[in-house]
C-alpha cells in the first residue's frame, strides 16, 4: 500500500510539472529592458529602440501561427525602431502540428519598425530548408542577413550566418569578411548571431551582440539547473546579459520551445534594448 501511495504521489508530481510546464510554454513572453550608452552613438540623435526576438519554433500545440500573431502585436506595442529576429522560425517539436515555412512565418508580415526588420537563420531553419525559410521571410518583408553588414540608421548591423552545411574554411572566410565590412560602417556595431557561442571569438571592438538558441535552458530544474544549453561553452553564455571588456552580449530565452512544449524555470522572453549616446 505504501508503495502504491508513493507511486501515485510521484505520478501526481510529474503530471503537475507537465501542466505547469505547458502553461509556461504557452504564456505571453516577458519583456526585458536594457539601456546601452556608448560614445559610438551619433551625438544629438534620439535613442534607437531595438526589439530582439528569437526561437519562435512555430508548431503545435504551444506555438501555432495564431499565437505568433499575438506576439507580433505585443512587439508592435513596444514601438521599436528596429526589429531583430535571431533565428529558428520553424518548429522542432516531437509532438503536435507542423507548419510549412510560409505558414509559420506569415504572421511576421504584421511587424512594424521604422528602421525595418532584420533576421538571421537558425539551425532548425536549415534543418527544414534554409532557402525556403529565407524566401518566406523575404515574402513578408523581413531582410535576411547572410554573412553581411549593412547600415540601419545609427546602427552598423552585421548578421553571422549559422549554416553548418558550409565547409568550415569557407564559413570562417565569410565571417571574416562580414566583420571587415561591419568595421567600415559608421555607427554602433551590433552583431546578430543565432548561437551565442559566436561571442567567444567576436572582435573586441563590437558594441553589442544579440543571440538566442539556448532558450535559457528551457527546462531548468531546481538544484539541478538546465538539462541542456545548446552551447559548446555550457552555461557560460546561457542567458541574459554578459560582458567581456567593451563588448556586450544579450541572450534571449526566445518565445517558443524545442522538442517538448514545456518551460520550467526559463520563461519565454523578448527584449527591448535602448541604445543612446553616453
Amino acid at each position: 500500500m505504501n508503495r502504491a501511495v508513493a507511486l501515485l504521489a510521484i505520478a501526481a508530481v510529474v503530471l503537475l510539472g507537465l501542466l505547469v510546464g505547458y502553461r509556461n510554454a504557452a504564456a505571453a513572453p516577458i519583456v526585458r529592458y536594457l539601456t546601452i550608452r556608448t560614445p559610438d552613438y551619433p551625438e544629438g540623435l534620439a535613442p534607437v529602440r531595438v526589439a530582439l526576438v528569437s526561437d519562435m519554433h512555430v508548431h503545435g500545440p504551444d506555438m501555432p501561427p495564431a499565437r505568433l500573431g499575438a506576439i507580433v502585436e505585443q512587439i508592435n506595442a513596444l514601438h521599436p525602431d528596429l526589429d531583430i529576429l535571431a533565428g529558428d522560425f520553424v518548429g522542432g517539436s516531437w509532438v503536435g502540428a507542423h507548419y510549412s515555412p510560409a505558414q509559420a512565418i506569415a504572421p511576421l508580415r504584421g511587424l512594424k519598425a521604422r528602421l525595418s526588420v532584420y533576421a538571421v537563420l537558425g539551425n532548425h531553419d536549415y534543418n527544414v530548408g534554409g532557402d525556403a525559410v529565407a524566401r518566406a521571410l523575404a515574402d513578408v518583408g523581413v531582410h535576411v542577413l547572410v554573412n553581411q553588414a549593412i547600415p540601419a540608421g545609427p546602427i552598423a548591423l552585421g548578421g553571422i550566418d549559422g549554416d553548418i552545411r558550409v565547409r568550415r574554411a569557407v564559413w570562417l572566410e565569410r565571417r571574416k569578411q562580414t566583420y571587415a565590412a561591419l568595421e567600415r560602417i559608421g555607427g554602433v556595431k551590433l552583431v546578430v548571431a543565432h548561437r551565442p557561442d559566436e561571442f567567444e571569438s567576436a572582435p573586441p571592438w563590437i558594441d553589442l551582440m544579440v543571440a538566442g538558441h539556448t532558450h535559457c535552458g528551457q527546462i531548468a530544474l531546481p538544484l539541478i539547473g538546465p538539462l541542456e544549453t545548446g552551447s559548446d561553452f555550457g552555461r557560460k553564455y546561457l542567458c541574459g546579459v554578459i560582458r567581456n571588456g567593451r563588448k556586450l552580449l544579450v541572450v534571449t530565452a526566445g518565445v517558443g520551445t524545442s522538442h517538448l512544449p514545456l518551460r520550467i524555470g526559463a520563461p519565454a522572453d523578448l527584449w527591448l534594448i535602448r541604445i543612446e549616446r553616453g
